[in-house]
C-alpha cells in the first residue's frame, strides 16, 4: 500500500515537472513570461461572497423559482438561521437607516437577542421590551416589509429611536412576556399591502 502511494506521488511530481518542461520550452520558442501563465483570481467567489450576492431577507415562493446552485447555497444558509429574534445594527439611526439580521446558533445559545439587547453594540440584559418592527428594506432592487421581532433595552430604545421622529411607536411588551405570549403565527404576518418607505415599529401590548 505504501509503495503504491510512493508511484502515486511519484507521477504526479514527474506529471508536474513535464508541465514546467512545456512552460519554459513554450517561452523559449515563443516569447513571455511565466506570469502570462498564471491563472486570473480576479474574478474567484468564495462561498461566502456567494451567499451575500443571492441572499434574502426573508424567501418566498417566488424567490425560488428557477434556483440556480448560487440560490440553493444562500437558501441552504439562509434555512440554518434562527428567524424569531433579530440583531439589530442601529449605528446610523439619525439617518433613519437600520439593519436587521437573523441570529445563528451561536447566539441562540447565549441569549443574544432575546435575553439581552437586539442591538448588537450593546450587552444590556436589564430592562429589556420586546418590540415589533415592521421592517422596510430594500432588497435586489424590490422594496419589501416584514414584521420582525426585536429585543430592546428600553434606555437604548429611547435615546437611539425614539429620538427620530420618523418612527412610530404604538405600543410595547415586557420581554418576560414573550415566552408566554403569541404564537410565530401571530408576529409573522408576511409583507403589508400598504407600507411606508421607512421602517416603523408597531409594538403590541
Amino acid at each position: 500500500m505504501v509503495k503504491l502511494f510512493s508511484l502515486i506521488i511519484l507521477n504526479c511530481f514527474i506529471q508536474y515537472e513535464r508541465h514546467k518542461k512545456f512552460v519554459n520550452d513554450y517561452i523559449l520558442y515563443y516569447g513571455g513570461k511565466k506570469e502570462d501563465f498564471r491563472r486570473s483570481g480576479a474574478n474567484d467567489k468564495t462561498d461566502l461572497d456567494v451567499i451575500r450576492e443571492n441572499h434574502r431577507f426573508l424567501w418566498n415562493e417566488d424567490d425560488e423559482a428557477d434556483m440556480n446552485w448560487e440560490k440553493r447555497l444562500a437558501k441552504k444558509y439562509y434555512d440554518k438561521l434562527f428567524k424569531e429574534y433579530c440583531i439589530a445594527d442601529l449605528s446610523r439611526y439619525k439617518e433613519n437607516k437600520f439593519g436587521f439580521r437573523w441570529r445563528h446558533e451561536k447566539e441562540v445559545i447565549s441569549g443574544k437577542g432575546q435575553f439581552s439587547c437586539g442591538n448588537k453594540h450593546c450587552d444590556e440584559e436589564e430592562g429589556l421590551k420586546s418590540w415589533e418592527v415592521n421592517f422596510g428594506y430594500v432588497e435586489h432592487g424590490e422594496k419589501r416589509n416584514a414584521l420582525v421581532k426585536l429585543s430592546k433595552s428600553i434606555l437604548q430604545g429611547y435615546i437611539n429611536l425614539k429620538e427620530n421622529d420618523t418612527l412610530n411607536f404604538l405600543t410595547d411588551s415586557d420581554n418576560s412576556d414573550v415566552q408566554d405570549g403569541p404564537s410565530d403565527a401571530d408576529f409573522w404576518k408576511g409583507p403589508l399591502q400598504e407600507t411606508d418607505e421607512k421602517s416603523r415599529l408597531v409594538h403590541h401590548s
